[in-house]
């Protein structure tokens, strides 16, 4: 049996946990640059406050309804999933880590173990140690615990967070209850594809042919059936190297100088060659590109990119930052009103394997320097050592008008208690 452990609006729940006056009160947590809403309390969502919508468009109803917004707070949400899941990892024998707020647990082997009763204990555990809400749901597959999760919370006050699905009675109910769009795998398309031909619940998709579903949704549809059917298809999800690494950004206005925009090139090829050394890797190229404000009708429209080959492989942020401002150079063009720039790092060769040139070569003194640089940095758990091209102050220049304190990641911002 799988659980699917779901922490209850994950971003809004962290910023309860330090501001307590704020439960039952409507909460929002917005997107990069206070963009959109990518968090919602239950109070939030009850003011027809909608996921992914428009910060400004809703300005007034967060005033009139009393609101509070916060700017996404990403050190702060990483440590406390962190925290979550380290706890999550001592209650089952295995357990693989879905996303910042979503984590799978393994209880193959667990014959004889009280699965309402262990649901139970994780949702008043972790809550307890925490602050962080949570739901479970069981299943003989990852699709269907998908599901009995989204049961468990839909009906929390009837299910206490809690859902299992252990019989083929409580399995075909889930399916009849679910739409096929809500189904974990099935995609906007894909959906839309189905409800052609009047398939509107999960039920109604296991019922079509394997041939018709992977003539419509391929291999990969037909896998996704069977999960459904309660056939385990989904392995463990490994960790794979990646064919590419990118860091991108809006920028919290337009920029239209070249300095201003290199800094932001650099610090993004600086994060990119971190995340390339964590793999032991080297690449052999780079993608540097900008764009304009796509939503200005009223400006020009520039979208440059270029691809750089570097002369050697490297993993090297000094290197690799070199590198992307000279591609940067290549296709800055005056008169126009920037908005995101980013850098992709391409062709990878194993660190070990880097190949020797005749004439030109990476400076061998840059290995031993990000070791330390990356050790240094991984200690103090912030970016403390950059660039000279790097802006000392901060990581991204992103327009956060309502961010909250880093609580738990930052010294001077730990909660001092009076007694």
């Amino acid at each position: 049996m799988y659980a699917l452990v779901d922490c209850n609006n994950f971003y809004v729940s962290c910023e309860r946990v330090f501001r307590p006056e704020l439960r039952n009160r409507p909460v929002v947590v917005l997107s990069n640059n206070d963009g959109c809403v990518v968090s919602r309390s239950e109070e939030a969502k009850a003011l027809g406050i909608g996921m992914a919508a428009p910060a400004y468009q809703h300005e007034l109803l967060f005033r009139q309804q009393g609101v509070a917004v916060f700017s996404s707070n990403y050190p702060l949400y990483g440590d406390m999933s962190n925290r979550v899941m380290n706890l999550l990892g001592e209650m089952a024998p295995d357990m693989e880590i879905y996303s910042i707020d979503e984590c799978f647990l393994n209880f193959t082997g667990c014959d004889y173990l009280d699965l309402e009763a262990q649901g139970k204990n994780i949702c008043q555990k972790i809550p307890q140690y925490t602050g962080i809400p949570v739901c479970v749901g069981f299943a003989p597959t990852k699709t269907l615990a998908k599901a009995a999760n989204n049961i468990a919370k839909k009906f929390k006050d009837k299910t206490g967070g809690v859902y299992v699905i252990d019989t083929e009675e409580k399995r075909i109910k889930a399916l009849r209850w679910m739409k096929v769009d809500a189904v974990w795998g099935i995609g906007r398309r894909s959906a839309k594809t189905l409800a052609k031909f009047e398939i509107k619940t999960a039920y109604d998709f296991t019922q079509q042919s394997d041939a018709w579903v992977r003539s419509v949704m391929s291999v990969t549809g037909v896998r996704l059936k069977h999960e459904l059917l309660g056939t385990p298809m989904i392995e463990r999800e490994e960790l794979e190297v990646r064919k590419n690494i990118a860091t991108t950004r809006s920028f919290e206005k337009n920029y239209t100088e070249l300095p201003e925009i290199s800094e932001r090139v650099a610090t993004f090829a600086v994060s990119c060659a971190e995340k390339l050394r964590r793999q032991h890797m080297q690449c052999n190229a780079l993608m540097v590109f900008l764009m304009t404000n796509r939503h200005r009708k009223d400006q020009q429209q520039y979208n440059p990119s270029t691809v750089v080959r570097l002369p050697f492989a490297s993993n090297s942020g000094i290197e690799i930052a070199h590198y992307a401002a000279e591609g940067l150079k290549q296709i800055f063009r005056e008169g126009y009103s920037y908005k995101k720039a980013g850098v992709i790092i391409m062709d990878f060769t194993p660190e070990e394997e880097g190949q020797v040139n005749l004439f030109e070569n990476s400076d061998p003194r840059h290995k031993p320097l990000m070791v330390a640089v990356d050790k240094i940095n991984r200690a103090l758990g912030e970016q403390k050592i950059k660039l000279g091209a790097q802006d000392m102050q901060q990581d991204w220049k992103m327009r956060q008008e309502s961010l909250s304190p880093r609580y738990t990641t930052r010294l001077k911002d730990i909660i001092v208690a009076k007694v």
